[in-house]
């Protein structure tokens, strides 16, 4: 499961890197919730709960400023604004989780979810270029 998420994170990276203008160039919001999902999923990855635990209001509070920001019209498709209303509702969920203190495999699910959701708007938004 591992290399297939660095497959798809290394594909997204390469397609930006070959746009003019990156999507986090384009969509500010994208890129500051990027920062706190690498810096939550990534280290649960390796059993290390503490940064989602700490920052699960971060997290919901990124997503759903994704929702409110100024998406460029390329993105503005119903395939992207659905998966970005899944994330938020995800992070919501997560969130949740953390205050009534789920179980970090429980956690560890609900973040995976999370995680597969920021890459499928990854990856949709490179569909647009």
């Amino acid at each position: 499961m591992k290399i297939k998420l660095l497959a798809l994170m290394l594909f997204v990276l390469a397609s930006a890197a070959t746009s003019a203008q990156s999507v986090g160039e384009k969509w500010p919001a994208i890129k500051e919730l990027h920062t706190v999902v690498s810096e939550t999923f990534h280290p649960a990855e390796e059993g290390n709960f503490a940064p989602i635990k700490s920052r699960s209001q971060e997290l919901y509070d990124k997503s759903s400023a994704l929702l409110k920001s100024d998406i460029p019209a390329e993105y503005r498709t119903t395939a992207i604004l659905g998966a970005a209303e899944r994330l938020q509702l995800k992070s919501r969920a997560l969130h949740k989780m953390v205050v009534n203190k789920a179980t970090d495999a429980e956690l560890m699910k609900a973040l995976t979810e999370l995680h597969d959701i920021y890459h499928e708007i990854g990856g949709l938004c490179s569909d647009k270029k």
